[in-house]
């Protein structure tokens, strides 16, 4: 049987550990694996980070939405792109923390240590490989960014930081800046973004292979795959999710042409109103403009949505989802994570800034 890989947060005392085995054409021992070709197939074969899809399909509503009720749409409508969401209002994202659409914002300006990390962060993880960066090169914006290390090793290894809402939510918005330190050679296993959860980290539900019921937990990260040397690092943009439907009991990889992985063959009901994408890779050391939406679905309703975007332009849309089936089952976490499965090739670097999560559509720092 086909299996993509082992793909789930562990909470330790002094770190988190996650596993990402295999893709279509290979068997995951839970532990990490090479990958294959399934992949490899709708990987963007150029460096660049052009998309060149359309904005989202037309529809009849929006896809924001009140931290309460019960979340999603009625139909999959347009959604913002560009220079139209908070950030438009606060130039320079300077005030950006006091929008009443925005649940939390750093730009770690105020941070001099990992451990002052926590004055914001509920959970920072590898205190020892997380730095405050202040080289011009290494900061998006401002005087500091954040910056995470893997070290060259064979074993697995999570850098992260996450922070939990005091209020939970049915939508939320995540956006960010980030850059790869190059070279990045990682094979298989990397989570390498961030991740937006519902109940996830409760009661040990974090542990890998317990699969999403619709009642015990979802989760979606924002990340890159590379499945095999052959493809582009750091691999396209894709959701790896937990959900109800997920074809392996490690999670499912989203991509932007629609392709779902484990068993790539097989399509995923999207709907009527899905629009297929080109599947989109990031330069290596170059900064972007992050953002992804998690709307959870109506109990009973096909109606959750998850989307991103990269410097504002809109590269994924996932309508027609069922995230849940019980609407106790909320958003309460989110965070950033830079995770390994195996290292071998040499030490490598990861930075963020610029963090803002928020109930509607946030877009990029705006203007100069």
């Amino acid at each position: 049987m086909d299996r993509f890989g082992l793909c789930a947060w562990v909470l330790g005392i002094v770190s988190v550990i996650a596993g990402c085995g295999a893709d279509d054409s290979s068997v995951s021992d839970g532990k990490g694996g090479t990958g294959g070709s399934g992949v490899a197939s709708t990987a963007a074969t150029g460096t660049g980070a052009t998309a060149t899809g359309s904005s989202a399909t037309s529809g009849t509503s929006g896809a924001g939405g009140s931290s309460s009720g019960s979340g999603g749409s009625s139909g999959a409508g347009s959604l913002p792109e560009g220079d139209t969401g908070i950030a438009a209002k606060h130039p320079g994202d300077i005030g950006i923390e006091t929008d009443p659409a925005v649940i939390f914002a750093d730009g770690f300006e105020d941070d001099s240590l990992p451990a002052d990390l926590n004055r914001k962060w509920d959970a920072v993880y590898q205190n020892q490989d997380i730095r405050i960066a202040t080289e011009t090169g290494n900061v998006y914006r401002g005087s500091k960014a954040l910056e995470f290390t893997v070290p060259q090793q064979n074993a697995e290894l999570s850098n992260a930081t996450d922070k939990v809402l005091t209020q939970e939510r049915d939508v939320l918005f995540l956006r960010y800046y980030s850059k790869f330190q190059p070279p990045f050679d990682v094979v298989g296993s990397s989570h390498n973004g961030s991740s937006i959860s519902a109940h996830y980290f409760i009661n040990g539900q974090a542990t890998p292979g317990v699969p999403a019921d619709g009642t015990n937990k979802f989760l979606a990260n924002l990340e890159d795959w590379r499945g095999d040397v052959a493809t582009p690092s750091p691999g396209p943009l894709n959701i790896y999710l937990y959900h109800p439907e997920q074809r392996s009991q490690w999670g499912d990889h989203f991509f932007p042409p629609g392709t779902v992985l484990p068993n790539s063959s097989q399509p995923f009901a999207f709907g009527p109103d899905f629009k297929s994408r080109p599947d989109v890779t990031p330069e290596l050391d170059r900064w972007y403009c992050y953002e992804y939406m998690v709307q959870a679905n109506t109990p009973g309703q096909r109606n959750g949505r998850i989307a991103f975007w990269l410097d504002g332009k809109l590269l994924a849309d996932f309508p027609n989802l069922r995230l849940r089936d019980v609407d106790t089952l909320k958003i309460d976490r989110f965070g950033l994570s830079f995770h390994i499965g195996s290292n071998p090739a040499g030490a490598t670097k990861k930075w963020y800034d610029n963090v803002v999560a928020a109930s509607s559509y946030i877009g990029p720092v705006f203007g100069p």
